[in-house]
């Protein structure tokens, strides 16, 4: 079956029919290849997992020559908002999609996300009727407070990790949606970097694929 959105795919490498999906979103101006790069570490130690990397619907606003999920340059937070909603319902319709190529159900599927990639993943996995597995989030931050919390459908497994000197999206975000999360009943578990910016350190990489095997693998 093909996707909706073009996407890099690296199979399992047990070669066998998959167990179970991960779903990588890339950030703000990236692609599917860009964010890759950690499913090709993480494959190594997850071998019956299958790693879907798609390109973001739309083309960046600032950088053509990379995607986004929804445009970032309204100072508009109801426009932002609406637009992330129309991004919502792509990732969704791609999330279905997967579980039909490889015939697995949600609970076998994980989202993780960078920075956009981040806020997209947990906006869509919270919202979505057809629980998944479980959210990796990298450098994110929730896109909307008071709509998230008016719409929560799912609980999957969350971890948030974000840099301490990230100066793209604050750490006071990562705070946010710690709290948003406490307040709201999950349970969640969170790391900040020390003296790192707005990028996966080698320790960011190592807990996700702790996180993604614990879920996925159980």
């Amino acid at each position: 079956m093909s996707h909706s959105l073009n996407t890099t795919i690296i199979k399992p490498i047990s070669n066998q029919k998959p167990k179970n999906a991960v779903i990588l979103c890339h950030g703000y101006g990236g692609d599917g290849k860009d964010i890759s790069i950690l499913a090709n570490y993480w494959k190594n130690f997850l071998p019956d997992t299958v790693f879907i990397c798609p390109d973001a619907p739309e083309t960046c606003s600032v950088n053509p020559s990379g995607f986004q999920w929804f445009d970032l340059t309204s100072d508009s937070a109801d426009q932002i908002l609406t637009q992330s909603i129309v991004a919502e319902l792509k990732l969704n319709k791609f999330i279905d999609e997967v579980k039909e190529s490889y015939n697995l159900e949600s609970d076998k599927i994980s989202l993780c996300g960078f920075s956009q990639g981040s806020m997209i993943s947990l906006q869509t996995g919270i919202k979505r009727k057809d629980k998944i597995n479980s959210i990796i989030s990298y450098s994110g931050k929730i896109i909307n407070i008071e709509h998230l919390k008016n719409n929560i459908i799912s609980r999957p497994a969350i971890i948030l990790m974000h840099g301490d000197k990230d100066s793209v999206v604050a750490i006071n975000f990562f705070l946010e949606a710690k709290e948003f999360f406490k307040n709201n009943s999950y349970e969640i578990q969170s790391k900040i970097f020390n003296n790192c910016e707005h990028r996966i350190p080698q320790e960011g990489s190592s807990l996700g694929l702790n996180f993604v095997k614990k879920n996925l693998y159980q």
